[in-house]
């Protein structure tokens, strides 16, 4: 299976593209799509819009997973990846390819195994469940990255428990 994780955005969208085969993990490709400071809100939305639309045709995901959006202080913040956030359910929709979500909660506990870790832990994990040899820069695309691993354990694990049902 193949799954794009993304961390929404509206400056810098990471985005980190992984295979599962069984219970090994493999990095595909990752890196971060971005918009120009000061552009206007809806230039970044068709920009990112732009940017995603090829690659999901050239890679072809079997699922997205994509953070949820939590409550920040910060209201025109969370307006704005709000907004890059419907420009990935668009993109994926169009495509027809199923979207799963996941807050930064479960990604944390997903990838390490504690629900408050810190964001260098998170980091590490990437990089070691990935077998990569750096941690993946910049932040957004490593947090992309654990938002994909999360979703092949819970989508593995959800797919377990159908069988007992």
């Amino acid at each position: 299976m193949i799954i794009l994780g993304i961390d929404p955005g509206t400056a810098i969208m990471g985005y980190g593209l992984i295979e599962q085969k069984g219970n090994h993990l493999s990095a595909l490709a990752h890196g971060c799509w971005r918009t120009p400071a000061h552009t206007p809100l809806a230039e970044r939305l068709l920009m990112l819009y732009e940017q995603i639309n090829p690659f999901l045709r050239e890679h072809t995901p079997d699922h997205i997973a994509v953070e949820e959006l939590f409550f920040n202080r910060n209201t025109t913040t969370a307006l704005a990846v709000g907004h890059a956030r419907g420009v990935i359910l668009l993109a994926g929709a169009q495509q027809g390819i199923p979207i799963y979500e996941y807050t930064p909660l479960q990604v944390k506990q997903a990838v390490v195994g504690y629900g408050r870790a810190e964001k260098n832990q998170v980091q590490q994990m990437v990089k070691g469940l990935l077998r990569l040899d750096a941690i993946p820069k910049p932040d957004d695309t490593a947090d992309a990255l654990a938002i994909a691993i999360c979703h092949a354990h819970s989508y593995a694990l959800d797919r377990r428990m159908e069988e007992f049902r």
